[in-house]
């Protein structure tokens, strides 16, 4: 069972709620969000991205950054961008997605429950990111960005959600202008509601899952347990002990696909390669038209101006097997690594990936505009599937899921104070 509790959010007041809430600090790079914040004080990312305020080129992981990360978010709460909940809360944030909304309860994790494994990952972690993280949430003293949780549905949380969500107008309603999804926020301030929930998930709800934010929620989890460690008055009610977390019940996410450019054909040519992706999978040619794959075992090719289904052929996947069964691992080890000798994707710079947000016309433009040769498109991995994997102990292949809509920074920060 895992904890979750209430806290004191850090919120911004709703008439500058849309300016403020960014997008996560992972899925923009410098030029893309000082593009997005250009001519906007309350733009979050002046804190999660602090190099925007200066010139282009800057070392974002220079003492200058960091020192600017500070003096904007002191001067964010200064000014009365954010302020505190006098009291602890849960919240409910919601989105809406082509037309299809899910319902997260925010609330703060509890490090121990990463540790022991309570909380389960499916990815693995890369230090260097951990460590950046880390120095963000110290100077902060915050939790400034949320982590992306899901739990096993459960009928009275969806209950008590659907009271919440029907008899209360949200606090913060949005569309947010860059993608056009739905941001829709409440504040749950019953104190009976608040103690139902957090008993539910430390006495019912066997586990968390991490499904986006490994970085963000590996660096909370040390940040807390170094503190503990330096402190000899530690009694474990400390807000250290705590990191944000919005948490989704898992029938209600959607995962989408995340597919694979390559720069090149380890020497072979376009027959000769199509001729070695023969040995294991059906090939068919469909044409000029994009194809999507439409089941699991099932992929897309796009090389020299044609598109391609490829259909592994049984015996070349393990079904039975949480990892063995995952289209990544089979495009991985037959065609990436038996084939063009990518062995390792965490390191190779013969290959790309490119989220199915981004749809599959952009992998036709980077194979068209010579940059890449070909492109690999994917069938989406399940839920059901990334809960095997965690439940296991298994870890995915780099870069397997990519979930939609990504969680607005900024509606609510954890303080660790």
């Amino acid at each position: 069972m895992a904890i979750v509790k209430a806290f004191k959010g850090l919120r911004p007041p709703v008439e500058i709620v849309e300016q403020l809430a960014s997008r996560p600090y992972d899925v923009l790079n410098s030029e893309e969000a000082r593009e997005e914040a250009k001519g906007n004080q309350y733009s979050l990312l002046h804190v999660t991205k602090a190099e925007i305020d200066f010139p282009a080129g800057i070392d974002e992981h220079s003492k200058e950054v960091y020192d600017k990360v500070v003096e904007n978010f002191n001067n964010f709460k200064k000014q009365g961008w954010l302020k505190q909940d006098a009291e602890p809360k849960l919240y409910v944030y919601a989105q809406t997605m082509d037309g299809r909304t899910q319902y997260g309860i925010v609330g703060a994790a509890h490090i121990d429950d990463y540790f022991n494994n309570n909380i389960k990952k499916h990815e693995l972690t890369r230090k260097d990111k951990e460590d950046d993280r880390m120095i963000h949430v110290n100077i902060t003293n915050a939790n400034v960005e949320p982590v992306f949780f899901a739990y096993p549905a459960h009928k009275e949380i969806d209950a008590i959600v659907e009271k919440i969500v029907k008899n209360n107008k949200p606090i913060y309603d949005f569309v947010a202008e860059y993608d056009g999804f739905g941001h829709h926020f409440w504040v749950i301030d019953d104190k009976a509601t608040i103690k139902r929930i957090e008993d539910i998930f430390q006495n019912e709800i066997p586990a968390l899952y991490v499904a986006d934010g490994h970085h963000r929620t590996a660096a909370a989890a040390r940040v807390g347990q170094e503190r503990k460690s330096k402190n000899s008055n530690h009694n474990g009610t400390e807000e250290y002990n705590y990191f944000m977390a919005v948490i989704f019940p898992d029938n209600q996410l959607k995962i989408i696909d995340y597919n694979r450019v390559v720069k090149d054909l380890n020497g072979l040519s376009k027959e000769q390669f199509i001729t070695k992706l023969e040995e294991s999978f059906i090939v068919t040619k469909e044409g000029s038209e994009i194809y999507k794959p439409a089941k699991l075992h099932e992929f897309s090719m796009y090389i020299d101006g044609a598109w391609y289904k490829l259909t592994a052929k049984p015996g070349t996947y393990n079904d039975s097997d949480p990892i063995g069964v995952l289209d990544v691992t089979i495009l991985s080890n037959l065609v990436l690594d038996k084939i063009l000798g990518i062995s390792d994707l965490r390191t190779s710079k013969r290959v790309d990936f490119v989220g199915g947000i981004r749809g599959l016309g952009e992998l036709k433009r980077r194979v068209d505009s010579g940059e890449m040769v070909a492109a690999f498109a994917l069938y989406p991995v399940s839920m059901k599937q990334l809960i095997d994997i965690a439940d296991t102990g298994n870890i995915m292949p780099p870069k397997t899921t990519w979930f939609e809509p990504k969680l607005r920074s900024g509606l609510v920060i954890h303080d660790l104070d």
